[in-house]
């Protein structure tokens, strides 16, 4: 029930966004006409705009960028075909859509991971949190298990051992702080640093902050071994589409890792 509201939401937006882009013809699944795709505007979208400017040309695509701020639309969008592709997520996420709304989307190549991490305007290490401290985490699976995670691997808290990707506060077996938690939309936890002691910040949410993950987080997630590399994906079925190949060859190009390490520091590692 905790995401009644902002799934209604989402689902009403997503109608008018398939009904808008449906009346300008960019459900045509054909291969002749440019590549939709979803993304989240930092760095996703930022990453495939340098794409388009770049590269995209030289290969022959025709490519189009379309932001968006939630994490349900962009599947929603190409399951129906209203775009061609979508580039925000990872594979624990991408599981737990597909198997909560009957999608079947698939990934086609991994481009970057983006380090998950916990950051305060009001502490400056993690073990400088107060008994009782309230900590902002994301509210949808994945995202608060991972969360979730990352704190139990920085010993602030302990979880039930063999717990997956749907972990939430009720598995945790010992909280030495007594930590508090406050349960928020992804893109809602880097608004709320003024309001709660601490928060974990996906790393796209925290670039668009104005937080550098590398220099601001109180602890990071660590690249090594770590599922939650985000991907280019379309419905499946559509992974032999030209376009989506002359992209995913982009995607993994020496342009975009000189790209990503230029311009995110630290912030967004290349996966390939």
């Amino acid at each position: 029930m905790r995401n009644t509201a902002k799934i209604t939401t989402v689902v009403l937006a997503a109608g008018a966004l398939t009904l808008g882009l449906s009346a300008c013809g960019a459900g045509d699944s054909g291969s002749d006409g440019p590549l939709i795709v979803a993304a989240s505007p930092t760095p996703h979208a930022e990453i495939l705009t340098y794409v388009k400017d770049n590269l995209a040309k030289k290969e022959g695509l025709d490519l189009e960028v379309k932001e968006f701020t939630d994490y349900v639309t962009p599947n929603t969008a190409t399951q129906d075909g209203s775009v061609g592709a979508n580039y925000f997520q990872n594979q624990p996420y991408l599981d737990d859509f597909n198997k909560k709304n009957g999608t079947d989307i698939v990934p086609v190549v991994t481009v970057h991971l983006e380090p998950l991490g916990l950051y305060s305007h009001k502490v400056k290490k993690a073990d400088a949190l107060k008994s009782g401290a309230t900590l902002a985490i994301p509210n949808d699976t994945v995202n608060e298990a991972r969360a979730l995670k990352l704190l139990a691997a920085n010993g602030l808290i302990t979880l039930k051992a063999g717990v997956g990707n749907e972990a939430t506060p009720s598995d945790i077996t010992k909280n030495p702080k007594n930590l508090k938690f406050k349960e928020l939309e992804a893109a809602q936890t880097p608004r709320s640093l003024d309001d709660v002691d601490a928060a974990v910040v996906n790393g796209n949410y925290a670039l668009e902050s104005d937080l550098k993950p590398a220099k601001d987080a109180l602890v990071l997630e660590s690249p090594k071994g770590n599922p939650y590399g985000n991907f280019l994906a379309v419905k499946k079925g559509e992974e032999n589409d030209p376009r989506v190949k002359k992209l995913a060859k982009l995607l993994t190009s020496p342009e975009v890792k000189k790209f990503i390490q230029d311009k995110y520091a630290g912030a967004v590692l290349a996966s390939f």
